[in-house]
């Protein structure tokens, strides 16, 4: 039986099983190459031809000994990775160009290196001349770390048995080619090949590889979404120029919670570990303004409090914008929706521009009364207490619902000196909080309770 052929598009990554000088999914010439297998499968013949090895198999009671960890020191990093670095692990991480990847993850080797651990440092982005004036800008020059410049993933595969390091970066993916594979490097093929050698060479030998990625003008990891489903951890590295905050986000994580962030700043040393995060994004707040609502939130184990700003004003524009920074637009869209069905409140003509101070970004349906608070508190030129917290979600009802973890939020509040809360009826909470918890039923409530003149 004649072998089937697979081609995929280098520029978005769609499969077809016939080659087309035409991509049909994105429109892109010339881009569909056929995809070369990685390894040779099992023959084709009958099993008692070719049989496979017998696998153990175990019941769901079978103990085993948590894998062992390496501690890098760097508090914020080893939370992310969910207490440290597991070896013979893959893990991916990604950012927006000039976030400070490379500096993080020299950081990273340096601290790891002055563990123990032995270190290699690939660059296919950069010379060696850069990296090691990088190093001494971080004041990293003494750190044991082993440093090459290479792009052919034979020869960093070859040189990687031989030495038998316990850590490898490769820094980036998007750079490696490999020459079994007829494409151009940084295209979907070489990238899915890259990935699955890195990691499959990692699980064999033992060895933990962190791999860089590059990413989309969308914010998503640049090649096939794939790469994400083989590694074990995916973190992203985000942040806004303008600030100096930067937070490290676990989006998967195979050996510890996914969500879990580690906030560092900027700073003319590289970066450095935040302990506090909520006063961090707290820091710049005023007494309290019109628009501006702080939100307790969760990110992944930890609480952290930032603040939601709004502005509400008239659109010389047909069409008013709808502006989010930090947040997600379809859930803004949403709440607008629900505030002028369910209670009345109109945003024809106005624009309506929403922010989350600091450079944060809140994925967690918890913010929609905040969002919601600080929409109508600009709208209406109110200011609310500045000694408050909102949290709770909102449904297509205008009808508040609890959320988890409440007392966490709560107690991170009074840490901070925050004497009250606005949070949905309900909640389970099991401890006796000591600020004052203002709680509503539904956003016609909110209105009535802050804004009377609606």
């Amino acid at each position: 039986m004649a072998k089937s052929a697979s081609f995929s598009c280098n520029a978005c990554g769609a499969v077809t099983s016939k080659w087309a000088g035409r991509c049909d999914s994105c429109g892109a010439w010339n881009t569909i190459t056929e995809d070369a297998g990685l390894s040779s499968g099992a023959g084709r013949g009958s099993l008692g031809a070719k049989r496979g090895r017998d696998i153990q198999l175990t019941d769901l009671a079978t103990a085993e000994p948590e894998p062992p960890r390496a501690v890098s020191g760097i508090s914020e990093l080893d939370r992310v990775l969910g207490g440290g670095l597991v070896p013979a692990s893959a893990l991916l991480v990604g950012g927006d160009p000039g976030i400070g990847k490379s500096t993080l993850l020299l950081q990273a080797a340096a601290a790891f290196a002055k563990t123990g651990l032995d270190v290699v440092y690939v660059s296919g982005e950069e010379a060696s001349a850069q990296v090691r004036m990088r190093a001494r800008r971080l004041g990293l020059a003494d750190a044991p770390v082993r440093l090459a410049t290479e792009t052919n993933l034979r020869n960093i595969l070859t040189t990687l048995e031989r030495e038998k390091p316990q850590l490898a970066i490769i820094d980036s993916v998007q750079t490696m080619w490999l020459d079994t594979v007829e494409a151009a490097p940084g295209s979907v093929s070489q990238v899915r090949a890259a990935a699955h050698e890195l990691t499959s060479f990692a699980k064999r030998n033992g060895i933990s590889v962190i791999l860089v990625g590059h990413v989309t003008k969308e914010g998503q990891i640049a090649g096939p979404r794939v790469v994400e489903h083989m590694v074990d951890t995916v973190l992203y590295f985000e942040g806004e120029r303008g600030h100096q905050f930067r937070i490290l986000r676990a989006v998967k994580n195979r050996f510890g919670p996914a969500n879990e962030i580690g906030v560092f700043e900027m700073g003319g040393a590289g970066l450095e570990e935040v302990v506090n995060p909520s006063a961090l994004f707290l820091s710049e707040r005023g007494q309290g303004s019109p628009g501006s609502v702080v939100f307790a939130g969760i990110e992944g184990t930890r609480p952290v409090l930032c603040e939601i700003q709004a502005l509400v004003a008239p659109t010389p524009h047909a069409q008013p914008r709808r502006t989010v920074v930090g947040w997600d637009g379809g859930r803004l869209a949403m709440i607008l929706a629900v505030l002028e069905a369910r209670c009345g409140v109109p945003f024809v003509g106005l624009d309506v521009y929403l922010n989350v101070a600091g450079g944060m970004k809140v994925n967690e349906p918890a913010a929609d009364l905040a969002v919601a608070l600080a929409i109508l508190s600009a709208r209406e030129n109110s200011e609310l207490p500045a000694n408050m917290v909102a949290f709770g979600e909102i449904s297509l009802s205008g009808a508040l619902r609890p959320v988890s973890q409440s007392d966490a939020r709560l107690s991170e509040a009074q840490k901070l000196g925050f004497e009250g809360a606005i949070l949905p009826q309900g909640g389970k909470l099991d401890q006796q909080s000591m600020l004052t918890l203002k709680t509503h039923a539904d956003l016609g409530d909110v209105l009535n309770a802050y804004f009377d003149n609606n």
